[in-house]
């Protein structure tokens, strides 16, 4: 994060408000290379930052307001909101506000004495493009508050309010996976969360020094986590264990797995749900052991069986993502698949770097020959989780 755009922030923030920030913050986007829809059943995933940020320029307040202020929402009425945080309540705000205001409400519901802020924000995490824009916000608010206010809070405890904001305030079901991918990931490795207790190892990954690289695909298809095809997903894996008598889906061992689906019976759909929830988890650590045994490119494989098996068994792909990885394939890339919440969003592509020009052509191509809107591809570095840049 440049000096660059820390200065820019804070200068639109002292436009708005009349004088400079207490502080710039920044928190990053994520792309999860393997555990998907895993996070909510306490089991295992494997996210990493992208260098693509929501900033916030901060200041603390004392009277019990919120102000913020988005660069990237258009609004003719001049941009400021405001709202006083007593009135801020799960449900009120079906608008952009209710992620910030959202990790007001929950910090303050925790009882730590947040008596208001000023906020500008602005992001350059693809909204949409199942690269956790919202989390990115979310958690950014949170370490600015977090610092303003002396709160002491750690990243998983920042992870956990956001997660809470976001389920509660907002009504999205998600899981803890990107808040915590967000507040606690480092430069040049992937992160291996255990999301039932929330144990964290941080694994190397250089991709450019083995001479590949990881491509994200955004196929500008938009999907929205707090509708309800995500919720129908939740609540079958909570059915699942419920039949299985288990706490999670993450107790069914993947050894047990015939065993398991045998006893759930006729339920197709639940029988499904669980045979990928338990799958994936054992597809995040095979890919733990590939890269910490040196075998990366041997993690390609991997990747495509976990895109299968949502595509098949948890039905969340649509005809674009499908398309990104079925031609990536055959364009030579070592593996691919879709990423984030599904129906739509983004696929990544892991390649050798001299692939990488004909992978990307070769997509390209396919999504004008299928009358697709033309994908945004970039390469993917995991970078730095939230911190402070002013």
């Amino acid at each position: 994060m440049s000096e660059a755009v820390a200065e820019t922030v804070a200068e639109r923030f002292e436009e708005l408000y009349g004088a400079g920030p207490d502080g710039v913050w920044a928190a990053p986007g994520r792309v999860n290379l393997i555990g998907e829809h895993t996070d909510y059943n306490d089991g295992f995933v494997m996210p990493f930052a992208l260098p693509h940020t929501a900033v916030a320029a901060v200041s603390r307040r004392e009277d019990g307001v919120l102000r913020l202020h988005s660069a990237d929402v258009e609004d003719g009425a001049g941009g400021v909101v405001e709202l006083r945080l007593d009135d801020l309540a799960p449900g009120s705000d079906r608008s952009w506000t209710a992620y910030p205001a959202g990790v007001v409400w929950a910090l303050r519901e925790a009882g730590h004495p947040v008596t208001g802020a000023d906020v500008h924000l602005a992001s350059t995490v693809p909204a949409g493009a199942g690269l956790s824009s919202s989390a990115a916000l979310e958690v950014v608010i949170a370490l600015a508050l977090n610092e303003l206010y002396s709160l002491g809070l750690r990243g998983w405890q920042l992870a956990r309010l956001c997660q809470r904001a976001e389920n509660v305030y907002v009504g999205a079901p998600v899981g803890i996976m990107d808040q915590t991918a967000s507040a606690c990931c480092e430069a040049g490795h992937a992160l291996f969360l255990d999301t039932r207790d929330l144990s964290q190892r941080q694994i190397p990954f250089d991709l450019a020094a083995e001479g590949m690289r990881l491509l994200v695909v955004d196929t500008r298809v938009k999907h929205s986590h707090s509708e309800g095809e995500y919720g129908k997903r939740r609540a079958g894996c909570e059915k699942g264990a419920a039949l299985l008598g288990v706490d999670a889906l993450r107790d069914v061992p993947y050894a047990g797995l015939d065993a398991a689906l045998e006893r759930l019976g006729e339920d197709e759909e639940v029988r499904r749900l669980v045979r990928h929830v338990v799958t994936e988890d054992e597809r995040v650590e095979r890919v733990v052991s590939l890269l910490e045994s040196g075998d990366t490119r041997a993690i390609g494989p991997v990747l495509v069986e976990g895109h299968v098996s949502l595509r098949d068994d948890f039905r969340i792909s649509c005809p674009e993502l499908d398309l990104v990885v079925d031609t990536a394939l055959s364009a030579g890339a070592l593996g691919a698949r879709m990423t984030g919440g599904g129906f739509g969003g983004s696929a990544i592509v892991l390649a050798e770097e001299s692939d990488v020009p004909a992978i990307t052509k070769a997509v390209e191509e396919a999504f004008a020959a299928a009358g697709f809107t033309a994908p945004r591809v970039f390469e993917a570095v995991p970078s730095a989780g939230a911190r402070r840049i002013s």
